[in-house]
């Protein structure tokens, strides 16, 4: 396949889930109390804001892979090994988390707020590569 497909592989594995966590974030805002919403929102703040500047080093780091491939190349070379295990490792994580009872809704609303617009971020920055 073409390289700069790879680009588009990319987005879409950081997009999509990035979109779900976001929409499951901003559903749990809509149960919390106003008087609690000025606290999480510096939570979301703060988790965006690290969350953007961990992912944007990935994804260059990504971009500089994928670039130097061989404009015909496999899918298995958009990320390197470790990328894949991460990505694995992210998906196992985001479903054990909505297994455990007591995590709060104040941590859902406040943590997945901030993670999905950064993984909807990052895969603008793939998509601005290809």
């Amino acid at each position: 396949m073409n390289k700069r497909f790879l680009y588009y592989i990319a987005a879409f594995i950081w997009g999509a889930p990035g979109i779900a966590i976001a929409i499951k974030g901003c559903k749990a805002y809509l149960t919390m109390p106003e008087n609690e919403l000025w606290w999480l929102c510096l939570i979301t703040l703060a988790v965006i804001t690290s969350f953007i500047l961990m992912f944007r080093r990935i994804v260059d780091r990504y971009c500089a892979l994928i670039d130097a491939q061989p404009d015909q190349t496999t899918i298995w070379r958009t990320f390197p090994p470790r990328g894949w295990i991460l990505v694995v490792c992210m998906m196992c994580l985001g479903m054990a988390l909505k297994f455990i009872p007591w995590i709060s809704a104040e941590f859902t609303a406040s943590f997945y707020s901030g993670l999905g617009p950064a993984l909807i971020i990052a895969a603008v920055r793939f998509m601005r590569h290809a």
